[in-house]
């Protein structure tokens, strides 16, 4: 990812859970998604991303979406909040 520092650094909303939550509400600007996620989780958050018209930015894997957002997880999904 080349904006690690810049996910540290936003308000976000770690994992599935959390992150589902942030775009239902209408509290995510933008989201992330690791592309070694489980499928289904991966479909529905681009369903609720589309209705919503939010960006979806994709990274390669779990481990590096956290890395990026500063855990020693990985982690699925991230929602950066407005």
């Amino acid at each position: 990812m080349s904006n690690d520092k810049g996910l540290q650094d936003a308000h976000v909303k770690i994992g599935t859970k959390q992150t589902v939550r942030a775009v239902e509400l209408g509290e995510a600007s933008e989201v992330y998604v690791a592309m070694d996620a489980d499928q289904r989780m991966i479909a529905k958050i681009t369903s609720l991303c589309a209705k919503s018209d939010l960006k979806i930015t994709q990274v390669e894997t779990m481990r590096e979406l956290g890395k990026a957002c500063g855990i020693e997880v990985g982690a699925a999904m991230v929602a950066v909040l407005k």
